[in-house]
């Protein structure tokens, strides 16, 4: 076990994101779990794993990412349209509801819908917080913790 986090550490940690309002976007305090990251798996930006290497079990840090490194710029080429009858099965959208679609590769999409205008419906793929500046406030709890799948390193 290492006594801060490495490239290639699992992490577990609190954190809140906030928008430019000041608004918070989500944050794991609100439920009291934590949330588990693995460095290196490629779910973090690299700016964002560059941001939590170094730190030590314990301590906090404050940092804000611009959309490029956080989630990434709206792209117009993840916004759909569907034809109504292609929700027959779904029930009826409603706008803002965030929907599961899956796609060509059979993995699932979270998608919200944006617009309803006749039989046409358009929905976003874009991450919600895309083209967005995020300030981040994370909390280091654990560095490399011992998984109940795993039972190697067990102290003694």
């Amino acid at each position: 076990m290492t006594d801060s986090v490495q490239h290639d550490s699992a992490v577990l940690v609190h954190f809140t994101l906030k928008l430019e309002d000041g608004s918070t976007a989500e944050s794991t305090r609100d439920n009291g779990k934590p949330a588990l990251f693995s460095l290196g798996d490629g779910s973090l930006s690299d700016a964002l794993e560059a941001e939590l290497i170094g730190l030590r079990q314990g301590e906090k840090k404050a940092f804000s990412l611009v959309p490029e490194a956080a989630f990434g710029l709206t792209s117009p080429d993840l916004i759909q349209y569907f034809s109504r009858r292609d929700f027959t099965d779904a029930g009826e959208p409603e706008i803002g509801a965030i929907m599961l679609f899956s796609g060509m590769d059979g993995n699932e999409m979270p998608g919200v819908i944006r617009e309803i205008s006749g039989d046409s419906i358009t929905v976003d793929f874009n991450h919600p917080l895309a083209g967005q500046t995020v300030h981040f406030d994370v909390e280091v709890l654990e560095i490399d913790p011992a998984l109940e799948a795993t039972n190697a390193n067990s102290a003694g």
